[in-house]
């Protein structure tokens, strides 16, 4: 069948043990970018051995970053990834065949399933974890607030029958990295806004976390890694709030929390 032309962007940094896959993934697809933010390993060599348009662009954040790659799209419709994603063969079908009845929705959404610890993840929130991610160009922008983006189509969205899958965290440890990073960007994103810490939200919302990912989204259905990701949900909100109080009590941040 016909159909538009597709660009498909991802943006990374350092991503030499992914982005290979990523790109495969995406060998279907009339043009690859990838925008780069200064890696320092063989990510580029990669990139360009597979045959992908590499792009270079200082990092200004998650969403500003996002935005600028997918300014650099010339076909008709735009396809986001990350490095550590991988566009299944479920989801090029069904993207091709959706884009070939020439639909009026401007963004669809897909489901990403999650490899961690040695397992899929299907419950605890991570699945299915719906998220926009192909879109017409020139009508949709990423928004939301840094370090959690989120692609935003004007008008109409559906959902697709298709899989991302999400080749995360390679262990705990590169989980608790990204839990560090994480929360020192919500925390200083919250200090900018001029959100106060508060003592109650930074005791109740961590257990409240846990219980979310771990009893109500049904996290014990995958055994020990669920146990995992909803301890450390729940620690990831714990330590966005001490980053926080620790914000406000420098001199430069305003008085002392409250």
């Amino acid at each position: 069948m016909s159909r538009p032309t597709i660009s498909a962007v991802v943006i990374c940094r350092d991503e030499e043990r992914h982005i290979g896959a990523c790109l495969d993934s995406l060998a279907w697809c009339d043009e690859r970018i990838v925008v780069d933010s200064g890696s320092a390993d063989a990510t580029l060599e990669i990139v360009k051995a597979r045959g992908a348009k590499a792009l270079h662009h200082d990092w200004p954040g998650y969403v500003a970053q996002k935005n600028w790659a997918l300014d650099q799209a010339t076909s008709d419709w735009v396809l986001s990834l990350d490095a550590d994603e991988r566009c299944t063969d479920g989801l090029r079908q069904a993207v091709e065949a959706t884009l070939a009845e020439g639909p009026a929705e401007n963004g669809f959404g897909v489901r990403r399933h999650v490899f961690y610890l040695g397992r899929w993840i299907d419950h605890g929130g991570w699945y299915p974890d719906w998220k926009i991610r192909l879109v017409r160009r020139g009508a949709a922008r990423w928004g939301g607030i840094d370090p959690h983006d989120k692609l935003e189509a004007e008008g109409a969205t559906r959902r697709l029958d298709g899989e991302l899958v999400h080749y995360t965290y390679p262990d705990f440890s590169g989980h608790l990295r990204t839990v560090q990073r994480f929360s020192d960007v919500v925390a200083a994103e919250w200090a900018q806004a001029g959100k106060r810490f508060s003592l109650a939200r930074a005791v109740s919302h961590p257990p409240v976390k846990f219980l979310e990912c771990y009893v109500w989204k049904s996290g014990w259905r995958d055994g020990w890694p669920g146990f995992v990701i909803a301890a450390t949900s729940a620690f990831y909100v714990f330590a966005k709030y001490v980053k926080l109080w620790e914000l406000w009590r420098e001199p430069t941040a305003g008085s002392e929390a409250d």
